[in-house]
């Protein structure tokens, strides 16, 4: 459950009427409405992204607005309790969860954590080992596996089968993905389609309804929770029917630890921190900057229903996929910026893959589903 009121002295502000069936392109506008407006937040994680904007309705055209808020939040389950959250984006920027429940840690959430931990532990060297040589390897190996392994393959090619690739080269793609350390495929994809399929709601496994470091890595420490959100992965088996993927699935921790010991035989210490501790921490943090930062800071181009944003440095950083609401819009497209100045590294290369008759039935989208997404004033009534 969501409560949303005006602070006192602060004009009411009339929308158009939800119900729980609402369409989804609706929701959108009017929480951001809420959001310019500073209306006073207070947010409990039991109900959907519709149903908050409903409250939001309710609790405005209240007289006695803080008397339906006590009356809502007596329904709220007491387990979870609810946070006071003030200012809209500002608070989910610098808020954190805030579930009044007791934190249990499994032996997953453990060795995430540890690696992760012991990944940011190696890089602190980097300063103390520099060379050319190693600073160069992390970035070749910050482009294959950030750029072949994550967005193009893990993403564009396995999550949203935006164009289709010969066996052999979309299993090679995939494994660039393995060495960047964030989960075998089966897992990063269907962690990313339940995103899409719950998106910035209670279910969805990083919302930034629980704060900016919620989205951004510490939903990667409650394995538990996004079980209990989503269920078990039951939405690959287009992945699972495979062997190669489930032959990484299970192999997975020892290729990266091939990796680095290629890495250190080759180069020695500096090697193995700038090419497995630099590399790695940088496209970690690249990677969750899609899920926090562009659902916080930047531009909305297209009625999502979410609070997803085109956000241009992160486009930059993560070869395209800051132009993140462009790709809410349009979940289906290989290109994600849209725009001829929207720098799209990851669609470059599948472009280039097309020509070279290697990338095939690449999707974009039509005229007609753009004019669909399309902000229309006359939806929303002010």
């Amino acid at each position: 459950m969501a409560l949303v009121i005006s602070p006192p002295n602060h004009r009411s502000h009339t929308f158009s009427a939800l119900t729980p069936t609402t369409p989804r392109t609706l929701v959108g506008p009017i929480l951001k409405r809420c959001i310019l407006k500073r209306i006073k937040l207070s947010v409990t994680y039991t109900t959907s992204l519709q149903s908050r904007i409903r409250y939001v309705i309710k609790c405005q055209s209240s007289e006695d607005s803080q008397a339906l808020v006590q009356r809502l939040d007596n329904v709220a389950n007491a387990n979870l309790g609810s946070v006071e959250q003030e200012g809209g984006l500002g608070t989910i920027v610098v808020s954190n969860e805030a579930v009044r429940r007791r934190r249990k840690w499994n032996s997953m959430d453990v060795a995430t954590a540890g690696v992760i931990l012991a990944i940011h532990f190696l890089s602190v060297f980097a300063p103390f080992v520099f060379n050319w040589s190693a600073f160069w390897l992390a970035m070749a190996l910050y482009a294959v596996t950030g750029l072949l392994g994550i967005t193009l393959s893990y993403h564009r090619n396995l999550s949203h089968k935006s164009f289709k690739l010969p066996k052999w080269l979309e299993y090679s793609f995939a494994y660039c993905g393995v060495q960047a350390l964030q989960g075998n495929p089966t897992d990063w994809v269907s962690t990313h389609r339940y995103h899409h399929q719950f998106c910035d709601s209670e279910r969805d496994p990083h919302t930034p309804m629980r704060g900016f470091w919620h989205s951004h890595m510490n939903w990667l420490f409650d394995h538990n929770s996004v079980t209990e959100k989503c269920g078990k992965p039951n939405n690959v088996g287009d992945l699972e029917k495979q062997p190669f993927y489930r032959f990484i699935s299970k192999t997975y921790i020892l290729h990266p630890v091939a990796l680095g010991a290629l890495l250190y035989a080759l180069g020695g210490f500096p090697f193995l921190v700038w090419g497995m501790g630099v590399r790695i921490v940088w496209v970690y943090h690249i990677t969750w900057l899609v899920n926090s930062a562009c659902h916080v800071w930047g531009k909305q181009a297209w009625n999502t229903g979410d609070l997803s944003r085109n956000n241009w440095w992160v486009g930059l950083l993560a070869f395209g996929e800051g132009w993140h609401n462009n790709h809410h819009a349009f979940e289906y497209s290989a290109r994600h910026g849209l725009e001829w100045w929207q720098i799209d590294m990851t669609w470059y290369v599948v472009r280039f893959l097309q020509a070279l008759g290697l990338a095939t039935d690449v999707k974009l989208p039509t005229e007609l589903h753009k004019q669909r997404m399309a902000f229309n004033n006359s939806t929303l009534l002010t």
